[in-house]
C-alpha cells in the first residue's frame, strides 16, 4: 500500500475513534435517532446543491446508505445511547473487519494468504482480551453489545456494496448517499422518541450539540467515509478493513482521557495484540519476500 494510502488511513483511524467520544457529548443534548437524523442532513445540504450526482445505479445508492449510513448508526447511536461505554463500543465495532472479510470471501471469491490469517487470529485474540476485560468491569449492557454487533455487519454490508461500486466520485457519493437516511432516521425518531422530545431537543439546542453534529458530518462522514471509500475502492478488503482495527486503541485513549473510562492492564495487551495483528496482516508479504531475499 502506498505511503500516501496509509497516511489516509490513519487520518480515518483518528477521525473514526475520537467519533465515540464526539457522539456520547452529542447524546446528553439529543436522543440518538434525532441526531442521526441531524448528521446526515448536514452532509447532504448545503453540499447537495454544489457538488454533481455521482453515475452510480440508484440501487447502489440507497444500499450504500441503508447499510454504511442508517444501519450502521442507528445501531451505534441507540447503542451508546442505553449505555454501552464509548471505548468498548470502538473495539466491538471493528468486529466489522471479520464480517467484512467473510463476507467478500463469500461474494466477490478474495482470497486470504497465510500471513493474512495469522494477522487476524492475532488481532482477533486481541480484541477478545479487550471486550473481556471491557465487559468484566464496564457493565456493559447486552442489548447495547448486541446493537453494536448489528452496527458491524450493517457496516461490513456496506463495505461490499462499497467494492461493488469500484472508482467513483465518492465526495459525490457520500453527499447523495446522505439523503436517503434522513427519512428513515426522522420517521423512527418520531415513532420511537416522541415529537415532543424531538420538539424539545430542537427549541434547547445548543453550541455543544451543534459542534458535535458539525464534527459527525464534516470529519466522520465527508472526510472519513470519502478517504474510507477510496482506499476500498483502490485495494482488496482483506488488506483494507483490518485497519480499523487500530480505531480502538483511539477509541479506548480518548475515552479514558475525555470521559474517564479507565484503561485496565488486560485492555492494554489486547490493544498491542490488535496493533500486533494488524503489523502481520498488512505488512507480512513484505516481510516474507524480505526474509526470502536474505
Amino acid at each position: 500500500m502506498p505511503l500516501k494510502d496509509i497516511l489516509s488511513a490513519l487520518v480515518v483511524v483518528l477521525i473514526w475513534g475520537l467519533n465515540f467520544v464526539v457522539i456520547k457529548v452529542g447524546l446528553r443534548d439529543a436522543p440518538p435517532l434525532l441526531l442521526g437524523a441531524l448528521r446526515f442532513g448536514l452532509v447532504a445540504f448545503p453540499a447537495i446543491l454544489f457538488v454533481p450526482r455521482p453515475r452510480i445505479p440508484f440501487r447502489l445508492v440507497l444500499a450504500y446508505a441503508l447499510t454504511i449510513s442508517f444501519g450502521q448508526f442507528a445501531f451505534l447511536f441507540t447503542a451508546i445511547h442505553i449505555g454501552m461505554p464509548t471505548g468498548v463500543a470502538s473495539l466491538v465495532l471493528q468486529v466489522q473487519a471479520f464480517f467484512t472479510l467473510a463476507l467478500s470471501a463469500l461474494v466477490f471469491g478474495d482470497r486470504l494468504g497465510g500471513h493474512n490469517l495469522v494477522g487476524l487470529a492475532i488481532a482477533f485474540g486481541g480484541l477478545v482480551l479487550l471486550a473481556s476485560a471491557s465487559i468484566g468491569g464496564a457493565g456493559v449492557p447486552l442489548a447495547g453489545f448486541l446493537m453494536t454487533l448489528g452496527a458491524a455487519l450493517s457496516w461490513a454490508v456496506g463495505n461490499l456494496v462499497n467494492k461493488r461500486i469500484g472508482q467513483s466520485d465518492l465526495v459525490g457519493l457520500v453527499v447523495w448517499s446522505a439523503l436517503a437516511p434522513v427519512l428513515p432516521f426522522l420517521a423512527a425518531s418520531l415513532l420511537l422518541e416522541g415529537p415532543a422530545r424531538i420538539v424539545d431537543s430542537l427549541d434547547h439546542a445548543t453550541v455543544t450539540l451543534a459542534l458535535t453534529v458539525a464534527y459527525l458530518a464534516f470529519c466522520a462522514t465527508l472526510i472519513g467515509f470519502t478517504l474510507w471509500g477510496r482506499l476500498l475502492s483502490r485495494h482488496p478488503a482483506y488488506k483494507v478493513a483490518p485497519l480499523t482495527l487500530m480505531v480502538p486503541l483511539v477509541g479506548l485513549s480518548s475515552a479514558w482521557l475525555i470521559l474517564g473510562e479507565a484503561l485496565s492492564i488486560r485492555q492494554v495487551a489486547g490493544a498491542v495484540l490488535v496493533l500486533a495483528g494488524l503489523l502481520v496482516n498488512v505488512f507480512g508479504a513484505r516481510w516474507r519476500r524480505l526474509l526470502g531475499a536474505s
